[in-house]
C-alpha cells in the first residue's frame, strides 16, 4: 500500500454539537487518513487537544456516561459571580485524562484559537500548558467565566473565528478538512422532549434560573419563552454562522464537513452517542465525496 494522505483537521466551535467532532475523527482514521495537525476553537480545541494527546477512547467513553444529573454538575454554575458557568469540574476531569501536557510535546501540531479580550486580537495557542489552551478557547462570553492567564483575559475564539483554518496550513498535509458545527438548519431535528416525570428537579430549576416564562411547564423555542441563556446563545451562534462564511470565501478547505446547527441544543451534552454517530456518518459520505474526481472543493452536506 501506497503512503497514508495526511489531514489538517479544523475543527469548528458549537458547545455540545462538537461531539460531532469525534464521529468525523473516527471516520477520518477508518479511512486510513494521517491526521498531522489540529486547528480548534472552543469545543473543537478539547476534543482536539484530547485527541492530540492521546486520550480521545477515554474521552468518548466519559462523555457517553453523560446523563443530565452529571452535566449540571459539571457546569459549576456561580450564581454569586454574575451567573457565570465556571467550568473548573469539566477542566478537572479533563486534566484527570491528558495529565499536565505542554502542548509542544503533543506528536501532532496543535493550536487552540481564543481572544484576547482587553486587546481586541484572535490568539493562538501552539506552545505552554493544553490545558490552560482548551479553557481559554470555550470561554463563552457572558456565560463561561472569562479565563484569566498571562497577564491576559481571554474569551471563546468564537468571537473572532469559529473555524480556524489558517493555522493549519503550515502543516503542508495534502488535505485541509474542516469541521463547521455552525452548518445552515436542516429543520428536521427534535429537541429531545422529557415527560414531566422523567424531569428531574435540577433541569426544572435551571429552567426557571434562564426562563422568562416561569410558568411554562416545558420549554418552548420561541421569542416569547427564550431565557437569557438561549437568547445570548442564539446571539452568538448567529454572529459565529457568518464570521465561519467569512472565513471560509477567504481561505476554503479541501472539505468542509457542515455539521446542521439545529441538531442539538448547544448545553445538550447528554447525547454524545447520537452526535458522534451522526458526526461518523457525515463524515463517511464527505470523505466519499473527497476521494471522488469530481472537484477540487468539495462541502457537505451544504455549502454556503
Amino acid at each position: 500500500m501506497g503512503t497514508k494522505k495526511t489531514v489538517a483537521l479544523v475543527l469548528g466551535s458549537g458547545a455540545a454539537r462538537g461531539h460531532a467532532h469525534i464521529g468525523v475523527i473516527q471516520a477520518l482514521e477508518e479511512r486510513g487518513y494521517d491526521i498531522v495537525s489540529i486547528s480548534g476553537c472552543s469545543i473543537g480545541a478539547i476534543v482536539g487537544g484530547v485527541y492530540a494527546a492521546g486520550k480521545l477512547a477515554e474521552y468518548r467513553e466519559w462523555a457517553e456516561s453523560l446523563d443530565r444529573m452529571k452535566v449540571i454538575r459539571l457546569l459549576d454554575m456561580s450564581i454569586l459571580k454574575g451567573g457565570y458557568i465556571k467550568g473548573d469540574r469539566f477542566f478537572e476531569k479533563i486534566e484527570e485524562m491528558i495529565g499536565e501536557t505542554d502542548i509542544a510535546s503533543l506528536p501532532i501540531s496543535y493550536t487552540s484559537v481564543a481572544v484576547d479580550l482587553l486587546n481586541q486580537k484572535e490568539f493562538w495557542f501552539q506552545r505552554g500548558d493544553l490545558i490552560s489552551a482548551m479553557r481559554a478557547s470555550s470561554a463563552i462570553p457572558s456565560l463561561v467565566s472569562p479565563v484569566a492567564f498571562n497577564g491576559r483575559m481571554y474569551v471563546d475564539g468564537g468571537v473572532l473565528n469559529p473555524l480556524p483554518i489558517i493555522p493549519c496550513v503550515p502543516a503542508g498535509a495534502d488535505y485541509i478538512v474542516a469541521v463547521d458545527l455552525n452548518g445552515p438548519a436542516e429543520g428536521d431535528y427534535e429537541e429531545v422532549q422529557e415527560s414531566d416525570s422523567e424531569e428531574p428537579a435540577w433541569w426544572s430549576n435551571t429552567k426557571d434560573f434562564f426562563s422568562k416564562n416561569k410558568e411554562a411547564d416545558k420549554p418552548e423555542y420561541t421569542p416569547e419563552n427564550w431565557g437569557r441563556l438561549q437568547t445570548i446563545n442564539m446571539m452568538f451562534e448567529t454572529m459565529q454562522e457568518s464570521l465561519t462564511q467569512y472565513k471560509l470565501a477567504g481561505y476554503p478547505p479541501d472539505l468542509l464537513i457542515s455539521i446542521p446547527k439545529d441538531i442539538s441544543g448547544f448545553y445538550e451534552f447528554w447525547r454524545a452517542n447520537e452526535l458522534i454517530e451522526f458526526g461518523y456518518d457525515v463524515a463517511l459520505k464527505a470523505i466519499d465525496a473527497l476521494e471522488s474526481p469530481a472537484s477540487s472543493y468539495h462541502s457537505f452536506p451544504k455549502g454556503y
